[in-house]
């Protein structure tokens, strides 16, 4: 018996210096590549949500959830990630409703172009800090290079091993605690960089969309039917990469065979007050936060009249949690003021 006691109190110990040494050297995403933070910041809700945006960037950087309450009450998240593909917005539009039911999904159609795998660097911010699930098994085996293995979400050791000499104050300081870099999704950023001169439209060999894409926005669409929930596809105002009207007119022919809405909101971008000087942060890719604001307040209209959707402001227990949230909102407006 104390032989085997011993071995137990070997194995443990192993155990633990194994899961320390892999905190250690797991990249912790909380002040260098932040987006990869962003996955998990959803795991610590405490409230539900009428609206779920999914998708890339184009809805991280866009669109602030704060705004959508304060102009109408509503409540928003953000499960956006960079470059994310469309099966990994599927799987996170599947583990999103274990958690909740919202009443609208928003997608942002920008990543249907993309039906290959694009980069480790890309996945791992979306995947690395993914509770595991079903979902994430299969986000994996989709999402994988060819230079990747699966071992290695396992085990992140695997991969990560090498970052002993690249270890920054970071890693021990985020190594016990972590801290919350977006608001309910949604990353501020503050600079100006006006749009300049863009790079030369091309002509593309095909404009079809990959059909693997088009058969995972099917998915999501009949997700959201089987749910009860409103499918709605968006574009985000942008003057880079082009959105070609080919593109668009692929979006138009889906939304109207499986009747659902479709906002290009690039062709509204002079309405909603869109300024490409002083609303982007890099030169017309995406919004900054001035840019944001005007957008979310367009879009909280849209979201508030055609969806029907109820005002949490007079509501005790919303009110009381969104007035910390728009304090910590107004907080990081001021401390990332340029």
């Amino acid at each position: 018996m104390k032989q085997f006691l011993k071995i137990l109190c070997v194995i443990l110990v192993f155990v633990l210096f194994f899961l320390l040494i892999t905190r250690l050297l797991e990249p912790k995403y909380m002040t260098d590549l932040v987006e990869g933070s962003m996955i998990a910041e959803y795991y610590q809700e405490t409230t539900n949500h009428d609206v779920i945006f999914i998708g890339d960037c184009e809805v991280y950087a866009n669109f602030s959830p704060m705004v959508l309450y304060q102009e109408e009450g509503i409540t928003a998240y953000i499960r956006g990630t960079s470059q994310q593909l469309l099966w990994q917005s599927y799987g996170i539009l599947k583990e999103t409703l274990k958690q909740e039911k919202p009443k609208v999904v928003v997608f942002n159609v920008n990543a249907l172009r993309y039906g290959e795998p694009v980069s480790e660097a890309y996945n791992r911010l979306t995947l690395d800090k993914m509770k595991w699930s079903k979902e994430k098994v299969e986000m994996i085996q989709a999402s994988m290079t060819e230079e990747e293995n699966f071992v290695s979400y396992v085990f992140p050791i695997l991969r990560y091993h090498a970052r002993f000499s690249q270890l920054t104050s970071e890693d021990f300081t985020y190594f016990a605690k972590e801290k919350k870099n977006t608001h309910n999704g949604f990353l501020i950023n503050q600079h100006v960089k006006p749009a300049g001169s863009l790079p030369t439209k091309k002509r593309l060999p095909s404009y079809d969309f990959p059909e693997n894409t088009m058969a995972y926005l099917e998915k999501m669409a009949n997700l959201c039917k089987e749910n009860g929930i409103e499918f709605v596809l968006i574009k985000a105002p942008s003057l880079y990469p082009y959105w070609y009207e080919e593109y668009n007119e692929q979006i138009v022919s889906f939304a109207q065979k499986h009747d659902l809405d479709y906002y290009n909101l690039k062709e509204v971008a002079e309405e909603i007050g869109i300024d490409y000087t002083t609303d982007t942060y890099d030169g017309g890719l995406h919004l900054n936060l001035n840019g944001a604001t005007k957008l979310s307040k367009y879009f909280a209209k849209v979201l508030k009249e055609e969806y029907g959707l109820e005002d949490y402001r007079e509501n005790p227990e919303i009110r009381n949690a969104y007035k910390e949230k728009l304090k910590q909102y107004e907080q990081a407006i001021e401390e990332t003021k340029i």
